[in-house]
């Protein structure tokens, strides 16, 4: 590099050291400044480095200096994430199942950059392998930023779609032909991306685990279903589906235990209406989709809560908790 060029990159260079080597916490003297500078090819003195970080504060690079003792040490503060919120974001990645395990190492390396190599090794010890399911679907980082286009771009898609057999094999579905639908939203649910879409051959609204999808192609065709999804409400949506399991929406009444007014909110949420029958017990009548998993929630809280009516449903449950308790297919 040209004495020239080296002088007009000084700048960048002492900014990059800052940002990577120094914090609230940990600083910089004058003379280390310089040696750092050297690692690089540069060479520079007092007055310049003062000229470069007025320069650098005036750009917005949150630049102190402070006496300790009979030195001064210089720091980069005021990041736009603190290392408080760069821990929650790497919580977030590596609880999330939809990101692959290879892919949440990646990102967190990435977010470990926007620290200082300090605050990094804080992250890094945050990183535990711990053993959770994450997604085996590699592309459904991109997948997601795909959907994203199509939706914004209002576009059909086509995809195909898997399903695990017993030999931890993907299999493709439907004999592997392309699915064809209308995206509309994206949900994150119980840690996996799923995408609401409508479908014009059947004219429903259906909604498919993106980790599972393949071979996402964005069409030229305009996105049909929005009739349908002109007062669709994914909040809604996602509260009468257990697991996004599917069925036909019923308005079920639950008798519970005063202990389950937690449960119930944290299910359906604070607007739920819930009615008081005695000291101990309160109704509430709440929209479900009728599945195998809003059985098995009803059966993890039983004698907390149970289900009163419909009489149909009622009975459904029943039944199906007694073949459950002799065993029967």
């Amino acid at each position: 590099m040209a004495d020239s060029q080296k002088r007009k990159a000084k700048i960048l260079y002492l900014m990059k050291i800052f940002l990577e080597e120094t914090d609230e916490e940990h600083g910089l003297t004058m003379p280390q400044l310089i040696k750092k500078l050297e690692t690089y090819g540069i060479t520079a003195n007092r007055k310049t480095i003062y000229s470069d970080i007025a320069e650098l504060s005036d750009f917005g690079v949150d630049i102190i200096g402070e006496k300790i003792g009979r030195e001064y040490i210089y720091h980069a503060v005021g990041r736009t994430f603190e290392l408080a919120e760069l821990k929650l974001l790497v919580d977030s990645v590596q609880a999330a199942k939809f990101i692959s395990e290879k892919k949440s190492r990646e990102l967190i390396k990435k977010l470990g950059e926007l620290a200082s190599r300090h605050e990094a090794k804080q992250l890094t010890r945050q990183v535990l392998i711990s053993g959770r399911v994450k997604t085996m679907n590699e592309s459904v980082y991109y997948g997601v930023d795909k959907l994203h286009q199509a939706i914004n771009d209002d576009r059909q898609i086509t995809f195909r779609y898997f399903q695990w057999n017993m030999d931890k094999e993907p299999e493709l579905r439907h004999g592997g032909k392309l699915y064809k639908a209308s995206p509309w939203s994206l949900i994150w649910d119980d840690e996996y991306y799923y995408l609401v879409a409508f479908d014009e051959d059947d004219k429903r609204i259906k909604h498919y685990r993106v980790d599972k999808m393949l071979e996402i192609e964005q069409t030229e065709e305009a996105r049909a279903g929005r009739e349908e999804f002109g007062s669709f409400n994914v909040s809604t949506y996602s509260k009468q589906l257990f697991g996004m399991f599917g069925g036909e929406v019923r308005k079920v009444t639950l008798e519970c235990r005063k202990e389950a007014a937690g449960i119930i909110i944290d299910r359906f949420g604070k607007d739920v209406i819930m009615q008081k029958i005695d000291d101990e017990h309160f109704i509430c009548v709440v929209d479900v989709a009728i599945s195998k998993q809003f059985e098995g929630w009803l059966f993890s809280l039983a004698g907390i809560i149970k289900i009163t009516a419909p009489s149909d449903v009622a009975d459904a449950v029943k039944n199906d908790a007694l073949r459950f308790a002799s065993g029967e297919e």
